[in-house]
């Protein structure tokens, strides 16, 4: 693109007329679903990726994303899509948008070493007239703390001759009800132009975007949705918790609550917390608020009951193994699902490898069944050298338990209630009375 004073203006046609060229820098599961969108309605997309080995599956038309197909990918590289590892092509683009990890570091803090690093790579290659979005979730300054004077360093003026928008991804994989396109988008610019920038960006492939008035507002919005959800799953585990203890199914409850049709929207509890955000957000935001002299202590207290839940499962498998003159230590222990959600194959921060963690200290002997991941993935924090095990009644019937993690659709479950001697269902999918069956 020719550089004028009014680069913004040339920009946003570009844009608006799809001769702009797209460059998505991460390609997981909130950049890969942004490729292909663009990529469908007739950009240009250039995919940028440290990791060789998922450009090299791109360029051979293979997914590495269960909800996505080969076929799409496919489709996405005859029509242009480029995959690449290359960071120094950032200057053969017009839009640069950052899908890349914001995970917390040992100590519970922000780890914003994706972000920062991925921006260093780029940096060099940036020219005027381009636009760069971040989609990483953060914390309420991260675009103008550490985005802006990178961009800066460059003599680059952003608002006139270069634009910095923040726009929270919001992706959540595997659900059938809602598209990368259907989703509204919250959109927050630097400068009035470059919010400008960031709706013309993003309102060729989304149906509504949202404007707000600053990136700092976009960033505390897409905290604010996430740790909404942490709080309640934080309150309904804690009151699955004192529903145990009285006798009380609190499905039933929950079932029966959410008949009301107004002022209440049900939330259900499970062995913990998992996904990239749910878990880890909340504590971008309790961090920065130390910054201002404020303590979340609500925050915090949902965060730790969540925390917790992987042991209070433990708990309820030692119990149930006790009442059948068992030890834990020695018996033979099945995990069942290991996603961090239904029907998905996204492991990030799944509360059931916290479970399968703590069994195995505890001297188990385990394994695990998962359609949705064949093979125990390469993890930050996690290793197990397993392979997802075959269902059958035989199987079934040699552990001493069985651990329902992750309550995917395609399990036999009948078959799982007649053949497994004992059962600890952490997602209350079984809901009637059975002496094999204990809740957690």
């Amino acid at each position: 693109m020719d550089t004028h004073t009014n680069s913004g203006d040339e920009l946003i046609a570009a844009l608006k007329n799809r001769t702009a060229r797209i460059g998505i820098l991460g390609l997981g599961y909130v950049g890969l679903p942004l490729v292909l969108r663009f990529n469908e309605v007739g950009y240009k997309v250039i995919g940028f990726d440290i990791d060789q080995s998922k450009v090299d599956a791109l360029a051979g038309k293979r997914s590495y994303i269960d909800h996505i197909s080969d076929v799409r990918i496919g489709a996405a590289i005859d029509s242009g899509f480029e995959p690449t590892t290359d960071f120094s092509r950032a200057s053969e683009v017009d839009a640069l948008i950052v899908c890349v990890p914001t995970p917390l570091n040992k100590h519970r803090e922000p780890d914003l070493s994706f972000v920062i690093d991925t921006v260093d790579s780029v940096v060099p290659y940036l020219r005027e007239g381009q636009v760069l979005s971040l989609e990483s979730t953060t914390y309420p300054g991260t675009t103008e703390e550490e985005l802006l004077p990178r961009v800066q360093s460059r003599g680059l003026e952003v608002g006139k001759n270069f634009f910095l928008v923040y726009s929270p991804e919001r992706e959540d994989p595997g659900n059938k009800d809602f598209t990368t396109r259907t989703i509204p988008k919250v959109c927050g610019g630097h400068t009035k132009p470059c919010l400008d920038v960031g709706l013309a960006l993003y309102g060729q492939v989304i149906d509504r975007v949202v404007p707000v008035s600053s990136t700092r507002a976009a960033e505390l919005t897409k905290l604010l949705e996430n740790i909404q959800r942490a709080v309640n799953i934080g309150l309904v585990n804690e009151m699955k918790i004192i529903a145990d203890r009285m006798g009380i199914d609190i499905f039933e409850v929950i079932d029966a609550a959410a008949t009301k049709p107004f002022g209440f929207t049900p939330y259900y509890p499970g062995p913990g917390l998992g996904g990239h955000c749910i878990p880890i957000d909340p504590f971008y935001l309790t961090w920065k608020a130390r910054e201002y002299g404020l303590n979340t202590h609500f925050i915090e207290l949902a965060g730790e009951i969540n925390r917790d839940m992987p042991q209070w499962v433990l708990e309820k498998v030692i119990d149930a193994l006790n009442q059948r003159n068992k030890s834990l230590k020695g018996s033979r222990v099945l995990a069942l699902g290991i996603a961090y959600k239904r029907d998905v194959d996204d492991m990030r921060e799944s509360p059931s490898v916290m479970v399968m963690e703590l069994l195995r200290a505890k001297g188990a002997h385990l394994d695990y069944c998962d359609p949705n991941v064949p093979v125990f993935p390469k993890m930050r924090e996690h290793r197990f050298d397993m392979t997802s095990v075959q269902l059958t009644p035989e199987t079934l019937a040699s552990y001493d338990c069985v651990v329902l993690l992750t309550d995917h659709s395609s399990f036999p479950y009948d078959m799982i209630l007649e053949h497994a001697r004992l059962v600890i269902d952490t997602r209350g999918k079984y809901r009637t009375l059975h002496e094999h069956v204990v809740s957690a």
